[in-house]
């Protein structure tokens, strides 16, 4: 990771915090470095060996080094390391039990995969399929029409969206499923082919994804449940009857029908608007459903322009499959790159306890008496190395800390704006914050330019989970609109929670 500079305004706060722990002396020893991680880092389980580790990681004169103990120079450098990113480094490998249904998990799914813009007039491309799968997406929809000289093409049927060609597609799909995550890819096919072209689609899929397709069903310690993501395979979903084996697409009716004919390894897609009148009218029934079958979530037909919904609406009833047009920019895919950053990026995050207890009924819409709810105090401190804005000028930076989680959960809160500062803005505001269902909330911290009384710019932001959130004193890297980092732009906050 390559060094990043702060500005003088947060070194001199590091020093501040360093002074109070060296108390007087020339370095801070090993034990009151110690009592800073209890204190102010609550990482509670650090003990002589973890400042050992930490010395040797950051500190670089050699004195110090032999006395275990830290220059100011030493605990600078572990205060703007990953080790004191907001974002707990634990959860960048896949930690969490993969063993589990695939029916108890979020999974990362993408919508209309092959579009790079619109929905009317947009470019089908394969690389499209590439940047999803690298983004850890592990729900790929492939529309099939019928195309010339029996071969399948794939665009958005009875619009001006150009074609390529489905052998393409799945070739595409066995170079790049498995670059960044180990865990299952499902192929959402709409299929709109004639019978003949459809046969020469089973052939490809068998053809070119071989072993790594799902063909029979897997043996599994849950008998009558859909597998884990362990069983690591393609699996096909909503066509070619013969190799659908545990995602058969039928249409949603009521939950009671669901209760009584639903099979486990069926599965229903709905769009948006009935998903959300569903979990306004009947939350309780849409986590139960959840829990037994998976269900694909769609942006509505009107949304020609490629844009989304927030997702974070049905997450809260625990749908698995919440399909966003992954080439739109915005809050929406901020929240799912928060999301899906956690469990290593694999793409399959576990639900929560909250979604999948079948003692309790939980309704996202209706209040939370029942849950002790937690208290999180954050101060955004500073920034540093905010970048100029478009025309070269120093922004008038603020930042916006929101909470996405159930609908009582959700809000927002500001910081000022600080005139003309982009290299080391101070705002030393402190926010409070009540949330009775955190294990579902996302954290995104947004920073914006107030270019007029009533109108601001994004410059940058950052979302993750609650449950991946450190306490203690923090850096918040800042990421661009497409996702891409801003360093060594970054935040300095503060974090308490009980």
């Amino acid at each position: 990771m390559k060094k990043r500079e702060a500005p003088s305004s947060r070194r001199a706060e590091i020093q501040r915090l360093y002074q109070r722990y060296a108390s007087e002396q020339t370095t801070m020893p090993a034990c009151a470095f110690l009592r800073f991680l209890h204190k102010k880092q609550m990482e509670l389980t650090a003990n002589e060996e973890t400042v050992e580790t930490l010395i040797d990681r950051y500190e670089i004169e050699e004195t110090a080094k032999e006395s275990r103990s830290m220059t100011f120079e030493g605990f600078f450098r572990y205060m703007e390391s990953k080790d004191c990113c907001v974002f707990n480094q634990a959860h960048a490998s896949v930690y969490q039990d993969m063993d589990q249904p695939l029916t108890s998990y979020f999974i990362s799914s993408s919508h209309n995969t092959y579009l790079t813009g619109d929905q009317i007039v947009g470019k089908s491309h394969l690389d499209a399929y590439v940047c999803a799968l690298r983004k850890g997406c592990r729900c790929l929809e492939i529309d099939c029409w019928d195309g010339p000289n029996m071969e399948p093409v794939v665009y958005h049927g009875y619009t001006l969206t150009t074609k390529i060609f489905f052998k393409d597609v799945i070739t595409t799909v066995k170079q790049h499923a498995f670059e960044v995550s180990a865990y299952p890819v499902i192929l959402s096919l709409e299929n709109h082919c004639s019978l003949e072209q459809q046969e020469v689609m089973a052939q490809y899929l068998i053809s070119i994804l071989g072993e790594k397709l799902l063909r029979t069903p897997l043996d599994h310690p849950f008998t009558g449940e859909i597998p884990s993501p362990n069983k690591k395979k393609v699996v096909v979903a909503e066509a070619l009857s013969d190799l659908v084996i545990y995602t058969r697409s039928v249409k949603f009716i009521s939950f009671s029908h669901s209760k009584d004919n639903q099979n486990y390894y069926e599965n229903t897609s709905m769009a948006e608007r009935k998903a959300r009148k569903l979990a306004k009218t009947s939350g309780a029934d849409f986590v139960w459903y959840n829990q037994k079958f998976l269900s694909r979530i769609y942006p509505a037909g009107l949304r020609t322009s490629s844009s989304n919904y927030n997702p974070q609406e049905f997450w809260n009833v625990g749908s698995q499959l919440v399909a966003l047009n992954f080439q739109s920019l915005g809050l929406p895919m901020d929240l799912n790159d928060g999301r899906f950053q956690d469990n290593g990026g694999c793409g399959y995050i576990l639900k929560p306890a909250v979604l999948m207890s079948s003692q309790t009924s939980f309704d996202p819409g209706c209040s939370q008496k029942k849950l002790k709810p937690t208290r999180m105090m954050l101060k955004v401190i500073s920034g540093s190395n905010l970048p100029v804005s478009r025309n070269g000028k120093a922004l008038d930076p603020f930042v916006r800390v929101e909470i996405h989680g159930i609908p009582s959960d959700s809000c927002k809160k500001s910081t000022l704006a600080i005139k003309n500062n982009s290299l080391s803005p101070h705002w030393n505001t402190e926010m409070n914050f009540t949330i009775s269902v955190p294990e579902l909330c996302l954290i995104r911290f947004c920073v914006r330019d107030q270019t007029s009384p009533l109108i601001s710019e994004f410059v940058g932001q950052y979302t993750l989970p609650f449950t991946s959130l450190k306490k203690g004193y923090r850096w918040v890297p800042l990421l661009s609109r497409d996702g891409r980092s801003l360093d060594p732009a970054s935040l300095f906050v503060f974090v308490e929670y009980s």
